[in-house]
């Protein structure tokens, strides 16, 4: 294109004058001079290298530098897409924003298998895509890059379940995928499987643009790469989250056959993938059942929770799950109700593997929306989701992160 040397040279001026600094380079890319001219706009004072073509991108990348892109509705198109697969597949420290010229679910979704990890409509909307720019750029700061999506180990699936409701089931799926997610080098995943009233993205103060139905109009070729664009990172942990639906009406859209497939895809690229289910026997909870490696029954210290826990322990033995795969969990372990975890363990014919005492750290950090194991990383409590997680990982030191250097090779 005839404009390209001029573009190539207004990089090359920016670099002179510009310094990207850290913790993300932005970059934009767009062949069409008068849409560029529009992005750049729309960019406002951001400072972002400007390119008229994904080659001219990928010669001045930095590996291992984390590098916020947005590329025009001209990439838009099966080649613009190859191009955007071919540079995300080989650089994950690289985030994707396509703006395309008319959303559709056909083109969102192939938007994301090509590794982008938002899709905005042309014209944008006023501050769109700076808040795309501000979300992408989040999610890659602070974090090493991500592993590749190939392992040849399947991931372990950890079922949170309760059979009454208020039990804390929800806590305890959050701060054990925290505490997990914080000692695995590959990802970890948390799938709010409660459809209806699934309470995960509130607790962990997530702002989650896609959620767990979105994956449903992919389904017949849903992969890795698809589904890992639907996850919201925890940025305090580094835990990837796959929310519940906003409204309830939509959980019906997600069967059965629909949760084992999205958790198979799931364990293809994760060490965990933690779910926390509703208080209730559905299709879906039957599914994610049945795909479980552990399942974490949370039990209570009141008459009606142990009920209801026995209840559903014999549900489970009746659909033939092996007893090796529970874990009994016994919640607010240490409240004054005239009863004691060893009653508990008697009633309900298994001892309890984990126990969780009752502390006011926890409502305190469920009202702030953190989990507890990172807002009193010294409570009893938090030394209670150590030892559960100490059930399925060893705990781990995390290594130090190195220093990135910038788009033009400048730390």
């Amino acid at each position: 294109m005839a404009d390209v040397p001029a573009i190539h040279g207004r990089a090359l001026e920016w670099e002179a004058t510009i310094d990207l600094a850290p913790p993300y380079d932005l970059a934009l890319v767009e062949p069409d001079p008068a849409l560029r001219a529009d992005l750049a706009a729309d960019l406002g004072d951001r400072d972002a290298a400007i390119f008229a073509e994904p080659g001219g991108l990928a010669e001045r990348l930095v590996p291992g530098r984390r590098t916020v892109v947005v590329f025009g509705p001209s990439l838009a198109d099966p080649v613009g897409l190859d191009e955007i697969d071919a540079l995300t597949r080989t650089r994950p420290e690289l985030g994707a924003i396509l703006v395309v010229p008319e959303l559709s679910t056909g083109l969102f979704r192939e938007a994301l298998r090509s590794g982008a990890r938002d899709v905005l409509a042309f014209p944008v909307e006023p501050g769109a895509i700076t808040e795309s720019v501000d979300r992408v750029g989040r999610s890659l700061v602070g974090t090493a890059p991500p592993p590749p999506l190939e392992h040849t180990e399947a991931g372990r699936i950890i079922t949170v379940s309760s059979m009454k409701g208020g039990s804390g089931k929800t806590v305890v799926a959050t701060n054990l995928a925290v505490t997990l997610a914080r000692r695995s080098e590959r990802p970890v995943v948390l799938v709010d499987a409660d459809l209806q009233f699934g309470d995960v993205a509130v607790m962990l103060r997530l702002n989650a643009p896609h959620t767990i139905v979105d994956a449903i109009p992919a389904m017949d070729g849903l992969d890795a790469q698809f589904l890992r664009g639907l996850l919201v990172r925890h940025e305090p942990s580094g835990l990837l989250v796959l929310p519940a639906p906003l409204d309830p009406s939509l959980a019906e859209r997600v069967g059965g056959p629909d949760m084992l497939r999205i958790l198979e895809v799931l364990r293809s690229f994760c060490s965990y993938v933690v779910i926390d289910t509703p208080a209730q026997f559905n299709d879906v909870v039957l599914s994610v059942i049945e795909a479980s490696d552990d399942i974490v029954v949370v039990a209570g210290m009141e008459i009606p929770n142990i009920k209801n826990t026995k209840l559903g322990l014999q549900t489970l033995q009746r659909l033939g799950v092996p007893e090796s795969k529970l874990r009994l969990l016994v919640n607010r372990s240490n409240s004054k109700v005239q009863l004691d975890v060893k009653e508990v363990e008697r009633t309900l014919g298994l001892k309890a593997q984990a126990h969780i005492p009752s502390d006011i750290v926890v409502p305190q950090a469920v009202n702030r929306g953190v989990a507890v194991v990172l807002d009193a990383p010294k409570a009893e409590v938090t030394r209670a989701f150590d030892s559960l997680a100490d059930l399925f990982a060893p705990a781990a030191v995390a290594a130090p992160a190195k220093k990135a250097r910038g788009l033009f090779g400048r730390s």
